[in-house]
Parts: structure tokens; C-alpha cells; sequence
């Protein structure tokens, strides 16, 4: 079943902006474990309280991403940055929904540069 895994994370003082980035970095490999998103969140009334979401088809493949040489070397290289212990949860999707963005599309009154290529 599908599902989700939530995993707070809390930076240690001043590394934010590293967490934040590792973060991103390692989500983005969740990829080729068989997650289907990702989503990193920075809290704003806390910058150092970090939310990171993954989405899987399966739990076994998440389990395998956590497991994986990538993800214990991003542990490995920055435990100094983040409070432990780090605990995840694992929630199944029950339902989802999205609004996909409308195309911008130019009004009839648009008159483009005169050195823009682009239209």
C-alpha cells in the first residue's frame, strides 16, 4: 500500500542552512530508491525544525533507501548537524489531492520586446 514517511529532523545551532541543503540533496536520491516525491520543510517560527516527507509505493523500498550506503553516509557525514535520535513514521495514504497551476498564457493587448526571440 502506498504510503508516506514523515521524519522530523532538529538542526544543531547554526548548521540550519547545511541541514537544509543535505536534506534536499538526500531526498532527491529517495528517487532512485522508489519514491515517487519528496518534500522538505523548513519551519518559519523555528529555522532550525526540519520536516522531511517521502512518498513510496511500498515500505520495503523505503526501508531500503534508510538502509542504503547513501542514507547512512549522509548520517555519517552530518550527525553533527541535526539532534538525535531521529524517528521516523510511517503513514499509509489514504487520499490526495492536488490543483495543478493554469498555463500563463499572454493577453491580447501583449506586445513582446523588441529583441525577445523567445514569442
Amino acid at each position: 500500500m502506498a504510503g508516506v514517511v514523515h521524519i522530523p529532523w532538529y538542526a544543531t545551532g547554526f548548521r540550519g542552512d547545511t541541514l537544509e541543503q543535505a536534506l534536499e540533496e538526500i531526498s532527491r536520491l529517495s528517487l532512485r530508491y522508489g519514491a515517487t516525491s519528496y518534500h522538505v520543510y523548513r519551519y518559519r517560527d523555528d529555522r532550525y525544525k526540519f520536516l522531511q516527507v517521502l512518498a513510496f509505493e511500498d515500505k520495503l523500498d523505503f526501508e531500503r533507501f534508510w538502509d542504503s550506503d547513501d542514507f547512512i553516509d549522509f548520517r555519517v557525514r552530518h550527525s553533527g548537524h541535526y539532534q538525535v535520535p531521529v524517528l521516523y513514521s510511517w503513514a499509509d495514504q489514504v487520499g490526495h489531492g492536488e490543483l495543478a497551476p493554469e498555463p500563463v498564457t499572454p493577453g491580447a493587448d501583449f506586445v513582446p520586446d523588441e529583441g525577445d526571440t523567445t514569442v
